[in-house]
Protein backbone atom coordinates (compact mmCIF):
# COMPACT_ATOMS: atom_id res chain seq x y z
CA UNK A 1 0.00 0.00 0.00
CA UNK A 2 1.49 3.44 -1.27
CA UNK A 3 -0.04 6.59 0.59
CA UNK A 4 -0.30 10.04 -1.34
CA UNK A 5 -0.28 13.15 0.43
CA UNK A 6 -1.90 15.71 -1.37
CA UNK A 7 -0.16 19.01 -1.39
CA UNK A 8 -0.89 22.72 -3.16
CA UNK A 9 -0.35 21.63 -6.65
CA UNK A 10 -2.78 19.10 -6.54
CA UNK A 11 -5.45 20.70 -4.56
CA UNK A 12 -8.96 20.89 -4.87
CA UNK A 13 -9.30 18.63 -8.13
CA UNK A 14 -11.35 15.15 -8.95
CA UNK A 15 -9.71 12.29 -7.61
CA UNK A 16 -9.66 10.57 -11.41
CA UNK A 17 -8.10 13.79 -12.51
CA UNK A 18 -5.16 13.31 -10.53
CA UNK A 19 -5.01 9.67 -10.93
CA UNK A 20 -5.02 10.21 -14.46
CA UNK A 21 -1.99 12.58 -14.25
CA UNK A 22 0.10 10.05 -11.18
CA UNK A 23 -0.86 6.55 -12.75
CA UNK A 24 -0.22 8.60 -16.24
CA UNK A 25 0.30 5.06 -18.19
CA UNK A 26 -2.75 3.54 -16.53
CA UNK A 27 -6.13 2.87 -18.84
CA UNK A 28 -9.00 5.13 -17.14
CA UNK A 29 -11.06 2.11 -16.96
CA UNK A 30 -8.25 0.77 -14.74
CA UNK A 31 -8.37 3.64 -12.55
CA UNK A 32 -12.07 3.37 -12.02
CA UNK A 33 -12.24 -0.17 -11.20
CA UNK A 34 -9.61 0.32 -8.35
CA UNK A 35 -12.06 3.39 -7.32
CA UNK A 36 -15.01 1.31 -7.27
CA UNK A 37 -13.46 -2.24 -5.96
CA UNK A 38 -12.04 0.75 -3.02
CA UNK A 39 -8.58 -0.20 -3.99
CA UNK A 40 -7.81 3.09 -3.71
CA UNK A 41 -9.95 5.34 -1.00
CA UNK A 42 -8.98 9.08 0.60
CA UNK A 43 -8.25 9.39 3.91
CA UNK A 44 -9.35 5.94 4.99
CA UNK A 45 -12.86 5.94 3.56
CA UNK A 46 -14.37 4.96 0.26
CA UNK A 47 -14.05 7.21 -2.59
CA UNK A 48 -16.13 7.93 -5.99
CA UNK A 49 -14.61 9.01 -8.96
CA UNK A 50 -15.83 12.73 -8.41
CA UNK A 51 -14.58 13.08 -5.22
CA UNK A 52 -12.66 16.29 -4.73
CA UNK A 53 -9.38 16.24 -2.97
CA UNK A 54 -7.68 18.71 -0.90
CA UNK A 55 -4.75 19.91 0.25
CA UNK A 56 -3.30 17.63 3.26
CA UNK A 57 -5.79 15.08 2.20
CA UNK A 58 -4.00 11.39 1.71
CA UNK A 59 -4.95 9.11 -0.78
CA UNK A 60 -4.04 5.29 -0.30
CA UNK A 61 -3.50 3.33 -3.37
CA UNK A 62 -3.96 -0.53 -1.87
CA UNK A 63 -1.69 -1.80 -5.14
CA UNK A 64 1.54 -3.53 -5.71
CA UNK A 65 4.82 -1.38 -6.26
CA UNK A 66 5.52 -3.01 -9.30
CA UNK A 67 1.33 -1.95 -10.62
CA UNK A 68 2.16 1.32 -9.08
CA UNK A 69 5.62 1.61 -11.11
CA UNK A 70 4.06 0.68 -14.00
CA UNK A 71 1.66 2.77 -14.53
CA UNK A 72 3.56 5.91 -12.86
CA UNK A 73 4.56 8.70 -15.45
CA UNK A 74 8.21 9.73 -15.32
CA UNK A 75 8.57 12.88 -15.56
CA UNK A 76 11.06 14.66 -18.20
CA UNK A 77 13.24 17.53 -19.24
CA UNK A 78 14.49 18.76 -22.37
CA UNK A 79 17.36 21.02 -21.96
CA UNK A 80 17.09 24.04 -24.30
CA UNK A 81 19.12 26.87 -25.43
CA UNK A 82 16.12 29.40 -26.08
CA UNK A 83 16.30 32.79 -24.29
CA UNK A 84 13.20 33.73 -22.61
CA UNK A 85 11.66 37.56 -22.71
CA UNK A 86 10.47 37.71 -19.80
CA UNK A 87 8.38 41.09 -19.11
CA UNK A 88 6.73 40.43 -15.88
CA UNK A 89 7.44 37.53 -13.13
CA UNK A 90 6.24 36.86 -9.43
CA UNK A 91 5.89 34.05 -7.39
CA UNK A 92 2.55 32.32 -9.27
CA UNK A 93 3.04 33.67 -12.92
CA UNK A 94 5.31 34.72 -15.88
CA UNK A 95 4.46 36.34 -18.78
CA UNK A 96 7.14 35.82 -21.91
CA UNK A 97 7.12 37.45 -25.08
CA UNK A 98 7.67 35.22 -27.71
CA UNK A 99 9.09 35.83 -30.96
CA UNK A 100 8.12 35.12 -34.65
CA UNK A 101 9.09 31.39 -35.36
CA UNK A 102 9.01 29.87 -31.82
CA UNK A 103 6.55 27.52 -30.97
CA UNK A 104 4.42 27.54 -28.28
CA UNK A 105 4.65 23.95 -26.77
CA UNK A 106 6.40 20.98 -28.16
CA UNK A 107 4.86 19.05 -31.01
CA UNK A 108 5.20 15.91 -29.87
CA UNK A 109 8.22 14.72 -32.30
CA UNK A 110 11.54 15.61 -33.09
CA UNK A 111 12.26 17.88 -30.18
CA UNK A 112 12.40 21.88 -31.45
CA UNK A 113 12.85 24.65 -29.10
CA UNK A 114 9.90 25.86 -28.14
CA UNK A 115 8.32 28.47 -24.67
CA UNK A 116 7.38 25.53 -22.36
CA UNK A 117 10.17 23.48 -22.37
CA UNK A 118 12.62 26.77 -22.20
CA UNK A 119 10.34 27.89 -19.29
CA UNK A 120 10.31 24.81 -17.93
CA UNK A 121 14.21 24.90 -17.68
CA UNK A 122 14.55 28.83 -16.63
CA UNK A 123 12.61 27.42 -13.44
CA UNK A 124 14.57 24.45 -12.54
CA UNK A 125 17.53 26.54 -12.96
CA UNK A 126 15.88 29.13 -10.65
CA UNK A 127 14.73 26.23 -8.38
CA UNK A 128 11.38 27.85 -8.57
CA UNK A 129 10.16 24.29 -9.85
CA UNK A 130 12.10 20.65 -8.49
CA UNK A 131 10.46 17.93 -11.09
CA UNK A 132 11.20 15.31 -8.30
CA UNK A 133 9.38 16.15 -5.58
CA UNK A 134 5.83 17.12 -7.69
CA UNK A 135 3.44 14.49 -8.00
CA UNK A 136 2.18 15.47 -11.14
CA UNK A 137 2.19 19.14 -11.55
CA UNK A 138 4.37 20.52 -14.73
CA UNK A 139 4.52 24.21 -15.22
CA UNK A 140 2.79 25.17 -18.28
CA UNK A 141 1.52 28.28 -20.55
CA UNK A 142 -2.04 29.41 -20.44
CA UNK A 143 -2.53 30.37 -23.77
CA UNK A 144 -0.54 29.77 -26.94
CA UNK A 145 0.11 31.81 -30.26
CA UNK A 146 0.97 30.29 -33.37
CA UNK A 147 4.61 29.66 -34.61
CA UNK A 148 4.51 32.78 -36.76
CA UNK A 149 2.50 34.86 -34.31
CA UNK A 150 4.57 36.75 -31.93
CA UNK A 151 3.46 38.39 -28.64
CA UNK A 152 2.47 37.66 -24.50
CA UNK A 153 2.38 34.29 -23.47
CA UNK A 154 1.00 33.84 -19.80
CA UNK A 155 2.85 30.99 -17.93
CA UNK A 156 1.56 28.82 -14.97
CA UNK A 157 4.50 28.53 -12.09
CA UNK A 158 1.67 26.36 -9.76
CA UNK A 159 -1.30 24.72 -10.50
CA UNK A 160 -3.96 27.15 -8.69
CA UNK A 161 -2.47 29.88 -11.28
CA UNK A 162 -2.84 27.34 -14.18
CA UNK A 163 -6.62 26.47 -13.18
CA UNK A 164 -7.65 30.21 -12.20
CA UNK A 165 -6.28 32.17 -15.08
CA UNK A 166 -7.87 28.91 -17.45
CA UNK A 167 -10.81 29.26 -15.76
CA UNK A 168 -10.73 32.97 -16.92
CA UNK A 169 -9.92 32.54 -20.15
CA UNK A 170 -12.60 30.34 -20.61
CA UNK A 171 -14.80 32.95 -19.73
CA UNK A 172 -13.46 35.96 -21.39
CA UNK A 173 -12.67 37.33 -18.40
CA UNK A 174 -9.15 37.70 -19.45
CA UNK A 175 -8.69 40.42 -22.49
CA UNK A 176 -6.42 39.79 -24.99
CA UNK A 177 -4.84 42.31 -27.24
CA UNK A 178 -3.26 42.09 -30.79
CA UNK A 179 -1.91 44.65 -33.14
CA UNK A 180 -2.27 44.14 -36.85
CA UNK A 181 -1.83 45.51 -40.22
CA UNK A 182 -4.05 45.06 -42.98
CA UNK A 183 -4.47 45.77 -46.49
CA UNK A 184 -7.67 47.73 -46.73
CA UNK A 185 -9.12 50.72 -45.31
CA UNK A 186 -11.13 50.07 -42.41
CA UNK A 187 -13.27 53.35 -41.37
CA UNK A 188 -14.18 52.47 -37.74
CA UNK A 189 -14.21 49.68 -35.35
CA UNK A 190 -16.59 46.57 -35.35
CA UNK A 191 -17.45 43.65 -33.91
CA UNK A 192 -17.34 40.56 -36.20
CA UNK A 193 -19.05 37.84 -35.78
CA UNK A 194 -19.16 34.41 -37.91
CA UNK A 195 -18.52 30.59 -37.82
CA UNK A 196 -15.51 28.89 -38.40
CA UNK A 197 -14.71 25.77 -39.77
CA UNK A 198 -11.41 23.79 -39.76
CA UNK A 199 -9.76 22.06 -42.48
CA UNK A 200 -7.58 19.47 -40.34
CA UNK A 201 -5.33 18.61 -43.36
CA UNK A 202 -4.69 21.75 -44.69
CA UNK A 203 -4.42 23.34 -41.59
CA UNK A 204 -6.82 26.04 -42.32
CA UNK A 205 -10.03 27.26 -41.11
CA UNK A 206 -12.53 29.36 -43.34
CA UNK A 207 -15.60 31.56 -41.49
CA UNK A 208 -18.77 32.15 -42.90
CA UNK A 209 -21.78 33.85 -41.53
CA UNK A 210 -23.86 30.94 -41.35
CA UNK A 211 -24.07 28.14 -39.12
CA UNK A 212 -22.62 24.63 -40.82
CA UNK A 213 -22.32 21.58 -40.04
CA UNK A 214 -19.24 21.42 -36.95
CA UNK A 215 -18.66 25.02 -37.45
CA UNK A 216 -17.20 27.35 -34.03
CA UNK A 217 -18.98 30.67 -33.48
CA UNK A 218 -16.24 33.27 -33.47
CA UNK A 219 -16.84 37.08 -31.97
CA UNK A 220 -13.67 39.30 -32.86
CA UNK A 221 -13.21 43.41 -31.65
CA UNK A 222 -11.44 45.49 -34.14
CA UNK A 223 -10.83 48.60 -33.94
CA UNK A 224 -9.01 51.52 -35.43
CA UNK A 225 -5.67 52.98 -34.90
CA UNK A 226 -4.76 54.20 -37.86
CA UNK A 227 -4.80 54.29 -41.76
CA UNK A 228 -2.85 55.52 -44.32
CA UNK A 229 -2.25 54.92 -48.18
CA UNK A 230 -4.58 51.32 -48.68
CA UNK A 231 -3.57 50.47 -45.03
CA UNK A 232 -4.70 49.96 -41.62
CA UNK A 233 -3.44 49.71 -38.50
CA UNK A 234 -5.56 47.83 -36.31
CA UNK A 235 -6.11 46.79 -32.46
CA UNK A 236 -7.55 43.30 -32.36
CA UNK A 237 -9.50 42.13 -28.88
CA UNK A 238 -10.28 38.18 -29.00
CA UNK A 239 -13.82 37.31 -27.47
CA UNK A 240 -13.53 33.71 -28.76
CA UNK A 241 -9.96 31.98 -29.45
CA UNK A 242 -9.92 29.89 -32.58
CA UNK A 243 -7.45 28.44 -34.07
CA UNK A 244 -6.50 31.39 -37.14
CA UNK A 245 -9.60 33.28 -35.78
CA UNK A 246 -7.87 36.94 -35.78
CA UNK A 247 -6.15 36.12 -39.43
CA UNK A 248 -9.17 33.50 -41.18
CA UNK A 249 -11.61 36.02 -39.90
CA UNK A 250 -10.45 39.52 -41.60
CA UNK A 251 -9.40 38.30 -44.80
CA UNK A 252 -13.04 36.85 -44.76
CA UNK A 253 -14.30 40.38 -44.39
CA UNK A 254 -11.73 41.73 -47.28
CA UNK A 255 -8.89 42.98 -45.10
CA UNK A 256 -6.10 40.06 -45.27
CA UNK A 257 -3.01 40.48 -42.67
CA UNK A 258 0.11 41.58 -44.17
CA UNK A 259 2.65 38.81 -44.96
CA UNK A 260 0.07 35.88 -44.67
CA UNK A 261 1.04 33.31 -46.15
CA UNK A 262 -2.09 31.21 -45.51
CA UNK A 263 -5.23 34.11 -46.00
CA UNK A 264 -3.30 36.86 -47.10
CA UNK A 265 -2.83 38.33 -50.44
CA UNK A 266 0.16 37.55 -52.61
CA UNK A 267 1.03 40.17 -54.02
CA UNK A 268 0.65 42.73 -51.19
CA UNK A 269 2.98 39.91 -49.45
CA UNK A 270 5.42 40.29 -52.10
CA UNK A 271 5.54 43.84 -51.69
CA UNK A 272 6.29 43.58 -47.88
CA UNK A 273 8.67 40.47 -48.85
CA UNK A 274 11.13 42.51 -51.11
CA UNK A 275 10.87 45.51 -49.53
CA UNK A 276 11.22 44.46 -45.39
CA UNK A 277 11.81 40.77 -45.64
CA UNK A 278 8.47 40.09 -44.01
CA UNK A 279 7.69 36.34 -45.09
CA UNK A 280 4.90 35.68 -42.14
CA UNK A 281 2.13 37.66 -40.72
CA UNK A 282 2.62 41.00 -38.73
CA UNK A 283 0.19 40.15 -36.40
CA UNK A 284 1.35 40.73 -32.27
CA UNK A 285 -0.25 40.11 -28.99
CA UNK A 286 0.91 43.00 -27.46
CA UNK A 287 -1.52 43.40 -24.77
CA UNK A 288 -3.17 41.58 -21.86
CA UNK A 289 -5.60 43.22 -19.01
CA UNK A 290 -6.12 40.45 -16.26
CA UNK A 291 -9.70 40.13 -14.29
CA UNK A 292 -11.90 37.69 -12.81
CA UNK A 293 -9.22 36.09 -10.91
CA UNK A 294 -9.94 34.94 -7.36
CA UNK A 295 -8.09 33.47 -4.11
CA UNK A 296 -4.28 33.89 -4.26
CA UNK A 297 -4.58 35.58 -8.13
CA UNK A 298 -6.79 38.41 -7.01
CA UNK A 299 -3.62 40.94 -6.44
CA UNK A 300 -3.63 40.56 -10.58
CA UNK A 301 -7.14 41.95 -11.76
CA UNK A 302 -7.12 45.46 -13.14
CA UNK A 303 -3.49 44.74 -14.11
CA UNK A 304 -2.58 45.55 -17.61
CA UNK A 305 0.60 44.39 -19.35
CA UNK A 306 2.18 45.28 -22.97
CA UNK A 307 4.82 43.93 -25.08
CA UNK A 308 6.70 45.58 -27.91
CA UNK A 309 7.09 43.73 -31.02
CA UNK A 310 10.40 43.20 -33.28
CA UNK A 311 12.68 45.76 -35.18
CA UNK A 312 11.09 45.07 -37.76
CA UNK A 313 7.71 45.20 -37.15
CA UNK A 314 8.27 48.66 -35.87
CA UNK A 315 10.14 49.91 -38.81
CA UNK A 316 7.12 48.81 -41.15
CA UNK A 317 4.39 50.16 -38.86
CA UNK A 318 6.74 53.65 -38.88
CA UNK A 319 7.04 53.24 -42.67
CA UNK A 320 3.24 53.06 -43.35
CA UNK A 321 1.59 55.10 -40.97
CA UNK A 322 4.16 58.07 -40.06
Amino acid sequence: MKEVIIDKNEHDQRLDRFLGKYLGNAPRGFIYKMIRKKNIEVNGKRARPETTIYEGDVVQLFLSDETIEKFRTVKTTVDSNLKLDIIYEDENILLINKDIGILSHGTGGEFEENIVDSMIGYLIRKGDYVPRIEKTFTPSICNRLDRNTSGIVVGAKNYQSLKSINEAMKYSKIRRFYKTIVKGNVKKGFQARGYLSKDEEKNMVEISKEKTQGSKQVVTNIEVLKNKGGYSLLEIELITGRTHQIRGHLSSLGYPVIGDRKYGDRSINNIFRERYGLDNQWLHGYKIQFNGLDGELEYLNGKIFESKAKMGYIEIERDLFG
